[in-house]
């Protein structure tokens, strides 16, 4: 199967990060793009305004006519979220339409090109936007399906430039181990960020996470790279040139890292030379060593050191992660969307670095159920790096309640100095009465909703 065989794109779950990218592909391509979700957002509006018509009511009668009476010529990309129960796909199911997974869509446009894979259970939208940036500030002609709105260009998407040949084209792509959706992908270059256990609600066990990234390492193309931090258990798994990396060890790493005027500055060494003195606008340990990945790969594309240090230093990362959302010399409040422990901790230790003398408040919104069970007394020993914390109620996304899991599971081993717990409706009175200097919200679910109020709040209760 090829898109070129279809005239009109149906999307079940359009307003998802990566179902957008590939919406706003197929628009700027002369496809006509429609599709439904289930509640409007910043990012449906968006499309909108691109040219796309979405719905938001579970009705049949809203796929546009013309996509229904043509069965044959429209295809219809889905995500796993959506329920095989939703009317609408019990319709398109039924009714001679092509449905395909937005991973399998997503497989068959990045091989066209030339793809950079980016996996890992954390770290991989920031590392992938990062390639993409120092791509494009560099001038390769590229393309970027990416987990996360990027504020340099204010999208999920970059568009690469016509070409004859599209294996002129580095496509860059968060290869997304939830549902086992990269093993769509086959890259030329691939970077592995971690491998640490999530998504138990579809892997069952660790062993099976680590399996499948086996599984995505063994298909990087024939004389391909995998840049893989350094200490993961992958180098058996594939016939590819196996390029190691972290912070401080590996064939590339960084060096005289320091922290200045509240950013990271650090230099980059790779097996033939030393890139230094790139001042990171991004803070954090855990983006110096995604920024040490997506350099490793640039230089392997032949991109100079001088323009990844360019590139690097003018990164303005990505909406939700690590993102100031007030920033003055009485408070800070920063916003990331870190939903797994190990991204927790990563967090909290470099917000504690850049800010050592003022205590550290963190509200946690648990995301999902089943991750909440199976990582409760990892997510309270991260949170506990915290000074005071509030922990807010399971926000279920795809998941029904499971018995006797709530956020109390945290709760109970948190060991900060003070800690608590609060309903979204309550938040803002809480940090009110607190004061803190140093606020953070921490999750993937709705609690970045809460931000304009949050920001009010430190505002006006100096």
């Amino acid at each position: 199967m090829t898109v070129d065989s279809f005239k009109y794109i149906y999307f079940l779950g359009i307003g998802g990060i990566g179902m957008s990218a590939l919406a706003r592909w197929f628009v700027v391509n002369g496809y006509p793009v429609a599709g439904y979700d289930k509640t409007p957002t910043a990012l449906t509006d968006a499309l909108q305004a691109e040219g796309m018509t979405v719905h938001f009511s579970e009705d049949v009668e809203q796929i546009p006519a013309v996509f229904r009476e043509n069965p044959a010529d429209t295809l219809v990309i889905y995500t796993p979220a959506v329920p095989k129960t939703h009317a609408e796909y019990i319709y398109l199911t039924e009714n001679g339409f092509t449905l395909k997974k937005r991973s399998q869509v997503l497989g068959l446009l990045a091989g066209q090109m030339t793809t950079v894979g980016v996996a890992g259970t954390h770290g991989k939208t920031t590392t992938s936007s990062m390639v993409a940036h120092i791509l494009r500030d560099a001038g390769v002609n590229c393309a970027a399906f990416l987990g996360g709105i990027t504020n340099n260009y204010g999208s999920n998407f970059l568009l690469n430039e016509p070409t004859e040949n599209l294996r002129d084209v580095v496509c860059v792509v968060e290869a997304d181990e939830f549902d086992r959706s990269f093993l769509t992908l086959f890259p030329k270059l691939a970077i592995v960020t971690s491998t640490d256990a999530d998504h138990l609600d579809i892997y069952g066990a660790h062993d099976a996470v680590l399996e499948s990234f086996g599984t995505f390492v063994s298909q990087i193309e024939p004389g391909g790279t995998l840049f893989m931090k350094s200490g993961l258990s992958l180098a058996d798994k594939t016939k590819a040139t196996v390029r190691p990396y972290s912070l401080y060890d590996g064939d590339y790493r960084s060096q005289n890292l320091r922290i200045e005027n509240a950013a990271f500055v650090f230099d980059l060494v790779y097996p033939q030379g030393v890139i230094s003195d790139i001042a990171l606008p991004i803070p954090g340990f855990h983006n110096v060593e995604n920024a040490i990945a997506a350099g490793a790969v640039a230089l392997e594309l032949g991109v100079s050191p001088e323009a990844i240090r360019s590139a690097l230093n003018t990164y303005r990362g990505v909406r939700r992660r690590f993102e100031y959302i007030l920033k003055t010399d009485e408070v800070v409040l920063i916003d990331d969307y870190a939903h797994h422990p190990e991204e927790v901790r990563a967090f909290l230790s470099s917000v504690k670095a850049l800010y050592p003398d003022r205590e550290l408040t963190a509200v946690f919104q648990p995301h999902l159920f089943s991750r909440t069970r199976d990582f409760a007394d990892g997510f309270a020993e991260s949170l506990s790096l915290a000074d005071h914390v509030i922990l807010l109620d399971i926000y279920p996304a795809r998941e029904l309640p499971i018995d006797g899991v709530t956020s109390d599971l945290i709760f109970r081993n948190v060991r900060s100095k003070t800690k608590r717990q609060s309903t979204r409706a309550e938040l803002s009175d809480v940090v009110r009465e607190r004061r803190p200097q140093l606020l953070v919200t921490i999750g993937a679910g709705d609690i970045d909703q809460l931000l304009p109020t949050l920001k009010t709040t430190l505002e006006t209760n100096k």
